[in-house]
């Protein structure tokens, strides 16, 4: 499935690290950057969601949300959380396996993983923006979140 901009983003409903459900629908009023990651506990992953987290208070005064979207399981995302210092959701697509990253066009069947993609929605959950890595290794840049919710 391809979903492109101007399309309304995928409903979902999956576990938070705290084990709290936590919908597309729950996000709307704001602005919101639906984060896909491949690996917990990677280099890139762990730099790039540390980097949202330093910057949580200039993404909130643009009105966004954040939630970072894994096919890792909720226990490893709230050890992962943990250490971190993550204060946004970080959300398990574990079962049925990849099926949000599936539904968004960014599941890697190959890896069993999201492909590295955020989706900026409006404040309804229309898609906005699409921001892709250049690759498995290469990291987003910060600057085209702030880029795309302004």
């Amino acid at each position: 499935m391809t979903i492109e901009i101007g399309d309304p983003a995928p409903e979902f409903t999956l576990l938070s690290q705290a084990k709290e459900p936590l919908s597309l629908e729950s996000l709307k009023g704001r602005k919101t950057l639906v984060v896909f990651i491949p690996f917990p506990f990677t280099g890139v992953c762990t730099d790039e969601v540390c980097e949202l987290q330093e910057n949580l208070g200039r993404l909130n005064a643009l009105d966004a949300n954040v939630v970072v979207i894994t096919c890792d399981t909720v226990p490893t995302n709230a050890k992962w959380a943990q250490l971190e210092g993550l204060e946004f959701p970080i959300l398990s697509d574990y079962w049925p396996h990849g099926a949000v990253s599936e539904a968004y066009g960014t599941f890697n069947d190959r890896l069993g993983v999201a492909r590295r993609s955020t989706y900026v929605l409006d404040k309804t959950g229309i898609i906005t923006d699409i921001i892709r890595s250049d690759g498995p290794r290469t990291a987003r840049n910060y600057e085209d979140y702030v880029a795309a919710l302004t």
